[in-house]
C-alpha cells in the first residue's frame, strides 16, 4: 500500500502545482529546522548516524515538527527504502504485505525503513505484530505519536525502541522557516512587523501551519504592507492543540494546579484560561479548582472550599460565559490564600496506620455500653465526660490500647492553622499533664 502511495507521488507531471510545505521539504538532515537537541552531532540521532548504527525510533512531538520529514531523510541517510502508513487507514492484511516487502528485500540485500504514523492508534495485537519484524531486522520500525508513547504504547514495542521527544518550533525556528519560504517564493511577505510576529504565533509552533498560511497571505493582492489587525480579520487564528482526553489535558491542568500552589495568580489564570480556550468543560474545571482548596490550602483557609463551592454553583447558575468568570475569581482566591496540606498529610498517614493496625478494637473505656453484658465486660469503665472536666478536656486515650499512639495532623504557621496549631499545643500540654497525674 506504502508503496502504491509513493508511485502515485511520483507519477505526477514534473510541472503540476506542489504546496509550498512539499517544496520545501528538506533534502537532508542538516537543512532541518528545530530538532538540533535529537539531529545535533551529540544528540542522539546525530550520534547513531556517525557511528552507523541506527536503531527503532519512536518519535514523539506536536503535529508539523518534521516527525515524517526526519523518518524521511534517515532512510536516505542510511540507503534503506522507506515505506510509510498511516495507523488509521492500515489494518492487518495491509500489514502483512508490508512485511512480506520488506522480506523480499531484505533478500536482496536492502534494509526497509517503516515510518507509522499515528502508532498509537494500532491496538496492543498490531502493535505486537512488529516484534518479531523488528527483532530479526526485517525492519527498522520509526513510529510517530503526539500521544505519550509510556501511557499508549506497548512496553514490549517501547522496550525495543528509543524514544525521540521532538518539540514544538520556537519563534525563532518559525522565523527562518518563513525566510527560507519567502526564498523560495523570490517575493517577501507583504507585513509589517507587528503582523510578522502574529502571523508566526498563529501557527502556534507548527511549521507545516506556518507554510499553509504564508500560501495565504501571499496569495493576497495588495499595495502596501497588511497591518496586525488587518491580518486578523483576514485569517483565523490555528485553534489550539488541546485534547480533553489526551496528554495535553493533564499538562495543562498540572500547570494550572502548581501555579496555584505555588501562590502566582498570573499564571494560574492563564493556564485557567488556555483549558477554557481548548475546549474543557468548565465543571471539569470546577472539580478541580475545589480540589486544590482541599489538598494544598485545607485548614490555613477554611473559607477556600466555601469560595470554589460556591464558584460552581454559581457556574451551574449562570453557565458559560459569565459563570466562568466565578470559577477565575476561584481561581485567583485559591492562589493567594495560605497554603497548607498538613491535613491531606495528616489524613494519609492515618489511612497507613489504620491499613498497619488491622482491626485493633477501641479501648473498652470509650465504648458504650447499652446491655448488662457489656456492663460486665467493663464497656464504659473509666469514661471521663469531657464536659464535666477543668477546660473541657480529659486528655484521655482514645487510640487502641495496643497502640502506640499516633501523630498525624501538624498545622503549619500559616492562616488560620497558625491559631490551630496554638489550640494543639495547648491540648497537648494538658493531656501530658493529666495522663502524668
Amino acid at each position: 500500500m506504502a508503496d502504491l502511495f509513493d508511485s502515485f507521488q511520483s507519477s505526477a507531471p514534473a510541472d503540476a502545482p506542489r504546496p509550498l510545505a512539499d517544496r520545501l521539504r528538506p533534502k537532508k538532515l542538516s537543512e532541518v529546522i528545530g530538532q538540533d537537541h535529537i539531529l545535533g552531532p551529540q544528540g542522539p540521532l546525530g550520534t547513531m548516524l556517525a557511528s552507523g548504527s541506527l536503531s527503532s525510533l519512536i518519535f514523539w512531538g506536536p503535529p508539523g515538527v518534521g516527525k515524517t520529514t526526519i523518518a524521511r531523510l534517515l532512510a536516505n541517510e542510511t540507503e534503506m527504502a522507506f515505506v510509510q502508513i498511516s495507523a488509521i487507514f492500515t489494518g492487518v492484511p495491509d500489514l502483512k504485505k508490508v512485511f512480506e516487502s520488506a522480506r523480499m528485500r531484505r533478500t536482496n540485500g536492502q534494509g526497509t525503513l517503516l515510518f507509522v504514523d499515528e502508532i498509537h492508534r494500532f491496538n496492543k495485537a498490531q502493535q505486537d505484530g512488529f516484534l518479531p519484524y523488528m527483532e530479526d531486522g526485517t525492519i527498522l520500525l520509526v513510529g510517530a505519536t503526539t500521544e505519550n508513547p509510556s501511557f499508549e504504547l506497548n512496553a514490549a514495542l517501547l522496550s525495543r525502541a528509543q524514544v525521540m521527544v521532538l518539540e514544538r518550533l520556537s519563534l525563532g525556528d518559525l522565523e527562518r522557516l518563513a525566510q527560507r519560504a519567502e526564498k523560495e517564493l523570490a517575493n517577501g511577505l507583504p507585513l509589517d512587523g507587528p503582523a510578522r510576529e502574529a502571523l508566526l504565533e498563529m501557527a502556534d509552533g507548527d511549521g507545516r501551519a506556518l507554510l499553509n498560511l504564508i500560501e495565504q497571505v501571499t496569495a493576497w493582492k495588495t499595495e502596501s504592507k497588511i497591518n496586525k489587525e488587518t491580518l486578523a480579520k483576514r485569517l483565523m487564528r490555528r485553534a489550539t492543540k488541546y485534547d480533553k482526553s489526551g496528554d495535553e489535558h493533564f499538562n495543562l491542568i498540572s500547570a494550572l494546579h502548581k501555579s496555584v500552589r505555588g501562590s502566582d495568580p498570573d499564571a494560574a489564570l492563564y493556564w485557567f484560561a488556555r483549558m477554557l480556550t481548548g475546549g474543557e468543560d468548565p465543571r471539569y474545571l470546577a472539580r478541580r479548582v475545589t480540589r486544590m482548596a482541599v489538598e494544598d490550602i485545607g485548614l490555613a483557609d477554611p473559607q477556600a472550599q466555601t469560595i470554589c463551592l460556591h464558584a460552581w454553583e454559581t457556574y451551574e447558575r449562570l453557565g458559560s460565559p459569565e459563570g466562568e468568570l466565578a470559577l477565575a475569581q476561584a481561581v485567583v482566591y485559591l492562589a493567594l490564600a495560605p497554603k497548607s496540606n498538613a491535613a491531606y498529610v495528616g489524613y494519609k498517614s492515618a489511612m497507613r496506620a489504620a491499613k498497619e493496625t488491622g482491626s485493633e478494637p477501641p479501648p473498652k473505656h470509650i465504648l458504650n455500653a447499652p446491655t448488662k453484658l457489656m456492663k460486665d465486660q467493663k464497656y464504659g469503665d473509666g469514661y471521663s465526660y469531657d464536659h464535666d472536666a477543668e477546660a473541657g478536656f480529659s486528655g484521655q486515650n482514645y487510640f487502641p490500647e495496643e497502640m502506640k499512639r499516633g501523630i498525624y495532623y501538624q498545622p503549619v504557621e500559616r492562616g488560620f492553622e497558625r491559631e490551630l496549631k496554638r489550640r494543639l499545643d495547648y491540648f497537648a500540654k494538658l493531656r501530658s499533664k493529666r495522663q502524668g497525674g
